[in-house]
């Protein structure tokens, strides 16, 4: 990252951001954020989430002269919303922007010794806690340099409408009815949001859309109880052998689709070009398996370009204590992660076809009730230039630039629903540990995001595209 000077009011601006991260202010108000037990999964913190916009989002965006309401999130499954509007002059470009403030399960009894999910503790370049990373310190940030650009300019020089939900890590149930329902109330001309990871640590990224998502149980359910193996052994159909050959059917020995409506045609050479030459995994990560997946795609192909299926668990008797008995059921938890080009309408139907063909009528397909859809902007539209140009500008060095990640968000909301541009800044890393025990935020990452939104948002107040 280049030294930050004073020698315009940009630089000016970015040297105030710079100020409150050497202050320590980022670290103490990322604390009083990760304080907040925001658990989504959990239902007896269902309290939390409320009391998170009322006491940490809504006072922040008030003292910017947003005007914020919270809502009832249309689904009751589902916790509140807050929608925060700062009109400047309604000609002037508007910014959506968004942010979550749940978190997934602390796991508390999992985190290593010295460290507690709900307090921030610094070690080193970490500030580990939970939500420290997805996604506490990523709206903190964007917040923060909104801040500082109005503090420096006087006004934004555009106007920001902020969408901030506290439901994401249970799949956002009631986010797209409500955004649907208040079309014009979220109306804008981009959406400029933080989530997710950076490729490396040490280089910014950008994505602009995200892989869908479906999950569905394989289920052979054949009978009730276990019989004894030596006296119904050859006699009783064994469901774990038949789902073994449906999930085996589906992909080649080294994971190559076999059902021809899960392999898209999407991948061009416009996205191939985005696509090279893209890191993947680097340092302490797992090693990049060459001989798995798509034989002619690179790895950057085959994690943002193309579908993959996965087998996230799977069942038959008792695991942990077998006993000499063929089960009556069987039961795998399947997902496939699908780019853009890919029917979600078609998935299912046409597994369905394709385990008849083989012959595997007894295996029954229960679906999931959310489906994430595929979002991606083309790597081209005049909001990617721009943001390039300006991230360009600030660090000395390109980002990396995806057509999407390779994870879901609910993109579709913003893509779909509002027909928005849509360009992710994530403020984290790969290793971050979202999700697991030792989450944790990089200062360095966090130094670094500051200084490009403090940028990007000075950049946009004096000529938007």
């Amino acid at each position: 990252m280049p030294a930050v000077d004073q020698g315009t009011p940009r630089d000016g601006a970015r040297a105030d951001a710079q100020a409150y991260f050497d202050s320590g202010r980022l670290k103490s108000d990322l604390a009083a954020l990760v304080a907040f037990q925001t658990e989504s999964q959990t239902p007896d913190q269902k309290p939390q989430l409320a009391r998170y916009l009322h006491e940490a989002i809504e006072p922040r965006l008030g003292a910017m002269g947003f005007a914020c309401q919270i809502h009832d999130n249309p689904d009751p499954s589902g916790g509140p919303l807050l929608v925060g509007l700062r009109i400047e002059e309604p000609s002037l470009p508007t910014v959506l922007t968004y942010g979550h403030g749940d978190v997934t399960r602390a796991q508390t009894d999992q985190w290593r010794e010295g460290l507690t999910p709900f307090e921030l503790t610094e070690d080193g370049d970490r500030l580990y806690g939970r939500g420290a990373a997805d996604n506490k310190v990523q709206h903190l940030i964007n917040f923060k340099a909104l801040e500082t650009v109005l503090a420096a300019r006087g006004s934004l020089g555009f106007n920001v409408k902020v969408i901030f939900e506290m439901s994401e890590e249970i799949g956002s149930p009631g986010l797209a009815g409500f955004i649907s329902a208040n079309k014009d109330l979220l109306a804008a001309d981009v959406l400029i949001a933080s989530d997710g990871p950076r490729l490396r640590p040490d280089r910014a990224t950008m994505f602009m859309g995200a892989r869908g998502g479906a999950s569905f149980d394989l289920v052979v359910d054949l009978r009730e109880g276990a019989h004894h193996s030596g006296n119904w052994g050859g006699l009783l159909a064994d469901p774990a052998i038949l789902l073994c050959h449906a999930i085996a059917s589906i992909t080649d020995a080294r994971g190559q689709l076999r059902i021809p409506q899960w392999r898209p045609d999407s991948l061009t050479q416009t996205i191939r070009d985005a696509l090279d030459g893209l890191p993947i995994v680097e340092g302490s990560f797992p090693p990049v398996d060459e001989d798995w997946g798509e034989e002619t795609l690179t790895p950057a192909e085959r994690a943002y370009g193309w579908n993959s299926f996965a087998v996230l668990a799977m069942t038959s008797g008792v695991p942990d204590a077998p006993v000499n008995a063929i089960s009556g059921k069987a039961r795998a938890t399947c997902q496939l992660r699908y780019v853009v080009g890919t029917d979600p309408e078609a998935l299912l139907p046409a597994l369905r076809d394709h385990l008849d063909a083989q012959g595997l009528q007894k295996v029954q397909i229960v679906p999931h009730a959310e489906i994430f859809p595929a979002t991606r902007l083309d790597p081209t539209h005049p909001w990617v230039t721009y943001v390039k140009t300006s991230i360009t500008q600030t660090t000395g060095m390109a980002p990396h630039v995806l057509p999407n990640l390779a994870g879901s968000l609910p993109n579709e909301c913003f893509a779909d629903i509002l027909g928005l541009p849509t360009v992710w800044i994530p403020h984290s890393y790969l290793g971050c540990n979202q999700h697991a025990p030792n989450e944790h935020a990089l200062q360095s990452v966090c130094q670094s995001g500051l200084q490009i939104m403090t940028g990007l948002f000075w950049d946009i107040g004096e000529s938007a595209p």
